[in-house]
């Protein structure tokens, strides 16, 4: 018998034969309204508002670097990255499940500054850390939060209700958490050639760190946009289709795409790219369009906005729409600022945990 390595057929692809393997599960289930496929699951619970849950998983030396990744930020960025779970529904999260695997090398001061870092997001974003799980761990912390959250059904927002002929819009700006990686594994080989010469740290590069300091921010502290799920119920706009930006703009607009049944035209020259991204692409001779492309975890809100309510949101700076949807037919595209037109399909884009 011959076996299959999970890099042939990549993340997605797992999760598809893992979903069949799950779906004999979902049968007698009317309460469940949005299973595996989407941001979150979508359940009835009797009241009038609709539930969502979702569940993230942080594990050492995959999603962080302990060398780099100060406890409390770690702490703070596990919940966040579960909030723009939830609001990539166009909900707002109640409640947290929180379970941990601890080397026993770790100490009790820092895993107080992890769940520090939690209470601190968490009073922020109104979620309730209710419970969890602890465990040993022999090979690195593992960090796994469970979140719920509340809509209504009229605000339930999918990755499945995109049209031709909307406006695809973009929060914030992308490609910042791409460059801070960048700075963070660059200070990481700095810090172990000094270790291992038992030098001190030099100032220079302590300062260079500090003059990018918001693309770090981007990629230890995240923002879940919260902000935005609010701006759209006080508008009364409700997202055809959304999508939280963790994979990359183009992978996590394929997700769209695929769950409409539509095909999308971005523009390069509408593209947020975040400024202090720009200049550590330049000093890394890099591309930052490619980190806003596919460098991930930029956690920003993709979605999709018929054009008669571009009116309501068009005086919100943080709103950019960068293209339209098509037919399914003319596939992923995006035109460059040279107005050379490229087909996304081809590119493998985004992150993909067992890619090659």
């Amino acid at each position: 018998m011959s076996f299959k390595p999970i890099s042939e057929i990549g993340e997605f692809g797992l999760i598809e034969r893992l979903s069949a393997i799950a779906a004999p599960t979902l049968k007698n289930t009317p309460g469940l309204l949005e299973g595996i496929g989407d941001d979150c699951a979508v359940y009835r619970t009797g009241g009038p508002s609709l539930q969502v849950a979702t569940t993230d998983l942080l594990v050492e030396q995959v999603h962080f670097d302990l060398l780099t990744t100060p406890m409390h930020h770690l702490g703070s960025k596990s919940i966040a990255v579960n909030v723009s779970d939830v609001c990539a529904m166009n909900a707002l999260p109640e409640y947290a499940l929180v379970s941990i695997a601890v080397p026993g090398n770790l100490s009790v001061e820092m895993v107080e500054q992890l769940y520090a870092g939690m209470a601190h997001a968490a009073a922020r974003y109104g979620v309730a850390i209710a419970g969890g799980d602890t465990s040993s761990s022999p090979s690195g912390l593992t960090i796994s939060v469970t979140m719920t959250g509340q809509t209504s059904e009229e605000r339930l927002t999918l990755r499945s209700g995109a049209q031709p002929g909307e406006m695809i819009c973009v929060s914030g700006r992308l490609g910042g958490s791409a460059a801070g990686l960048k700075l963070l594994q660059r200070e990481r080989t700095i810090m172990l050639e000094l270790l291992r010469n038992n030098e001190p740290y030099d100032k220079d590069v302590m300062a260079e760190l500090r003059e990018y300091s918001e693309a770090i921010r981007c990629h230890l502290l995240p923002e879940a946009r919260i902000d935005m799920v609010r701006f759209f119920n006080e508008t009364g706009v409700v997202p055809t289709s959304m999508i939280d930006i963790s994979d990359g703009l183009t992978s996590d607009l394929r997700h769209i795409c695929r769950r409409s049944r539509v095909g999308a035209h971005i523009e390069e020259g509408r593209i947020p790219v975040l400024t202090e991204a720009r200049a550590v692409a330049d000093e890394f001779q890099d591309d930052a369009l490619t980190w806003a492309l596919s460098g991930g975890e930029d956690y920003q809100l993709l979605f999709t906005l018929p054009k008669a309510v571009y009116e309501k949101v068009s005086a919100n700076r943080e709103i950019s729409v960068i293209g339209e949807i098509l037919p399914e037919e003319e596939g992923l595209l995006l035109t460059d600022i040279f107005g050379m037109t490229i087909d996304l399909e081809q590119s493998a884009g985004g992150f993909d945990h067992f890619g090659r």
